[in-house]
């Protein structure tokens, strides 16, 4: 029975990648409409369960006045076939309407729904610039995805439970007692009324301030994780009383919302309660007052009291209901600033994919500046032969990873433009493009996977061999063996944490060279690729980046000129231009910035200024 339910709806079900809509309710439908079916059918159902259960009150009156005014002897003769139906509504049709409905919700919707918003909206944020995740907390983010799917699958049962019903159970009680007598109708109108008011006037400030401690909650979990990422630092500069107060002033916003929002609910459950209290004394005395004109029949009163009972019941959870709906919507469109905003960064229509045939990088009059006036790189050209090895030097800021970022197409060119093997990146698929550049950086992050799922991250269908082999040539066999993490899993199996944080530094640095060595890109980026390995294992692995450059065009940044002293060439970057190009001996030569930066060296590092230069100098005399 349970998979019956279940296959009615996949949260996993095949479709494209497209942008959430930025309107609320193109936002629903956009999720809504490919269940369409399900729901109405879910809908048809719960109002069957809901229809028999006021058929089963409107035969309650009638019941009452077969035994008020019927002999016993010939009750069951009288109404034999009408008590046979009832209990065929009451046993039979009213729980499977009722089982069915709470089926389709419980087990087809709830974790369908919920688990399809989350993944649609995860794989169009995953596709999200750089630009956007710098922006912003990554919890943040994580976080409105995940209430997102929640929230509109709560404000989808809301509708189905609380104003379904309630729409079904009001027109259904104004049909009865317009049955029984048109005056019974005047005070469950009056209530209808003030209770629409109560939903009009109280439910959007409460809407308001849900959407607020959505919000303060969104960014307590955004500081929280953002603590807890950098724990390093934190206990690096014993900045844990910091880090409280950080965290505490966040807390202290969440819970002042917090308040506005109860303060409010408080008043609405107040106001309801008062309606109700009202609602029951004045159908009770206006049926009475009937049934002594005898305009009514005790069975009348029976149902019309009955109704008002169950209605005032339903009408606080109902209420409570609707203002989760509203919250539900209020945090879908908080959710919705987030995850609907454009891809800065695009695919032209029909894009085909890269074709490198050569390796030939050419930089033809580039400009960036990151969205300012100036500044970083401007009509920058440069031209990397096919296999040629080149290495990037400059001061810090000079914009040397920046351009490596723009090679990538992690941002898009404000001018010129970067052509391989004469194809222009811009034109071709981002996934193409990136699948045919293989990159280590300085600050290498790993997945918080195993070994082997890092390793083989640069080639999803390497095989076993191929892995170690990289690993191998990647000089990480050395410590891979010993590798253990807290569930008991070793070597190639061992998880290892967050960002890679269980590993040292030039751990995490030689996973990342078998990650890119098993790779094998015909273009290789090494942005500072064995800064935080110890000079031992740096001179090891220096031999292995050398046979992994073989027939590849190399683009290598470094501060310790000593790694790219050997290349073919050496292009000298400083405020976003080229100011120099030669070999190490042609540069030096020409004692020009290079020369000034290779004197300047203390320890194989560039220094940043002249200050720190003379630092230095004091220091050593």
């Amino acid at each position: 029975m349970y998979a019956f339910f279940e296959r009615l709806f996949d949260p996993l079900a095949p479709s494209k990648v497209t942008r959430p809509p930025k309107s609320t309710a193109a936002f629903f439908w956009h999720f809504l409409g490919p269940i369409r079916w399900l729901l109405l059918v879910t809908l048809v159902i719960s109002g069957i369960a809901a229809g028999a259960e006021l058929a089963l009150y409107a035969f309650l009156g009638v019941l009452v006045d077969w035994i008020s005014e019927g002999a016993p002897e010939s009750f069951l003769a009288d109404h034999g076939w009408a008590l046979i139906g009832m209990a065929v509504v009451a046993l039979l049709l009213r729980p499977a309407a009722t089982l069915a409905s709470r089926g389709l919700i419980n087990l087809a919707i709830v974790p369908g729904l919920t688990n399809r918003v989350r993944w649609l909206n995860h794989r169009y944020v995953l596709r999200q610039s750089l630009t956007y995740f710098q922006n912003d907390f990554a919890g943040r983010i994580a976080q409105k995805v995940m209430q997102t799917g929640h929230a509109v699958r709560e404000a989808v049962v809301n509708v189905i439970d609380g104003v379904w019903f309630l729409a079904i159970y009001l027109f259904g009680t104004l049909a009865l007692f317009a049955g029984i007598d048109w005056r019974m109708l005047v005070p469950v109108l009056v209530w209808i009324a003030a209770y629409g008011a109560v939903i009009y006037f109280m439910v959007p400030p409460v809407r308001r301030k849900s959407a607020a401690v959505s919000e303060a909650n969104s960014a307590l979990t955004g500081r929280v994780v953002d603590s807890y990422t950098n724990i390093q630092s934190v206990k690096l500069f014993a900045h844990t009383e910091r880090e409280d107060s950080f965290v505490a002033e966040v807390i202290g916003r969440h819970t002042n919302a917090f308040r506005r929002l109860m303060r409010a609910i408080f008043v609405m459950t107040v106001t309801l309660t008062l309606l109700n209290t009202v609602l029951i004394l004045a159908v009770t005395a206006q049926a009475v007052v009937l049934w002594m004109d005898a305009s009514i029949s005790v069975g009348a009163i029976a149902v019309a009291i009955g109704l008002i009972i169950r209605l005032t019941q339903m009408s606080g959870w109902i209420l409570r209901t609707i203002t989760h709906l509203f919250e539900s919507i209020g945090t879908v469109q908080n959710g919705i600033e987030t995850i609907s905003q454009p891809y800065e960064v695009t695919d032209r229509q029909g894009a085909p994919a890269l074709n490198v045939t050569a390796g030939e990088v050419r930089f033809e009059d580039i400009g960036f500046h990151y969205g300012q006036e100036g500044g970083v790189i401007d009509k920058l050209s440069l031209t990397v032969r096919p296999g040629e090895k080149v290495g990037i030097v400059g001061r810090s800021g000079a914009g040397k990873s920046t351009l490596v970022n723009l090679l990538l197409r992690f941002y898009d060119l404000e001018s010129g433009r970067i052509l391989i093997d004469g194809q222009d990146i811009a034109q071709v698929t981002q996934s193409s493009l990136r699948a045919q550049i293989a990159m280590v950086t300085q600050d290498t992050a790993l997945l918080h996977r195993s070994i082997r799922d890092n390793i083989v991250y640069g080639r999803p269908q390497a095989s076993e061999e191929e892995m170690m082999r990289a690993a191998e040539l990647a000089e990480a066999t050395s410590f891979i063996p010993d590798l253990r993490d807290l569930k008991g899993r070793r070597g190639y199996d061992a998880h290892v944490g967050e960002r890679g944080v269980k590993l040292s530094g030039g751990q995490r640095q030689r996973i990342a060279i078998a990650r890119v060595i098993l790779k094998d890109a015909p273009i290789l980026v090494l942005d500072e690729a064995t800064s935080a390995l110890d000079s031992e294992v740096e001179a090891a692995i220096q031999s292995q980046l050398q046979h992994l450059m073989r027939g590849k065009t190399v683009i290598a940044i470094a501060h310790r000129l000593s790694t790219i002293a050997a290349m073919d060439r050496l292009v000298v970057m400083d405020k976003g231009h080229i100011v120099e190009q030669g070999s190490h001996a042609e540069l030096l030569a020409q004692g020009g910035l290079y020369a000034q930066l290779w004197e300047r060296q203390s320890g194989g590092f560039i220094g940043v200024d002249e200050a720190a230069a003379a630092a230095a100098a004091l220091k050593a005399s």
